[in-house]
């Protein structure tokens, strides 16, 4: 499979299985939109995007999740262990995957830094 470069630079990351994650910088706003998978294969990415963002992050950040079509428990602890080393602010997470909320109420719930708009 040829890897194409997203707008940050980043490389899509695949599997033997497929697993790609894409990421691309939001225009005109701090934040970024994700597309493929987040796991164990997909990580490197992910934490650079997360990496990215706590650099760059104002009052409020954007994730937009939804062309993400699986976040497993890791991808979304390093999610919110993000969100909670904010100095001040929020990320609005855009219709992530139906497990990401779950796995948010079940492990931080009422994390404050994190807001979730559903699908």
């Amino acid at each position: 499979m040829k890897a194409s470069h997203g707008m940050d630079g980043s490389v899509p990351v695949p599997s033997s299985g497929g697993a790609v994650l894409e990421v691309a910088l939001l225009s005109g706003l701090s934040g970024f939109r994700a597309t493929g998978e987040i796991g164990v294969i997909t990580r490197a990415s992910w934490d650079q995007a997360l990496q990215r963002l706590a650099r760059t992050h104002t009052d409020v950040s954007l994730v937009d999740l939804s062309g993400v079509t699986f976040i497993d428990v890791g991808g979304a602890a390093a999610l919110a262990v993000t969100a909670q080393n904010l100095g001040t602010g929020r990320i609005v997470v855009d219709r992530p995957p139906p497990e990401l909320p779950r796995i948010l109420d079940m492990f931080w719930p009422g994390l404050p830094t994190i807001e979730v708009a559903a699908r």
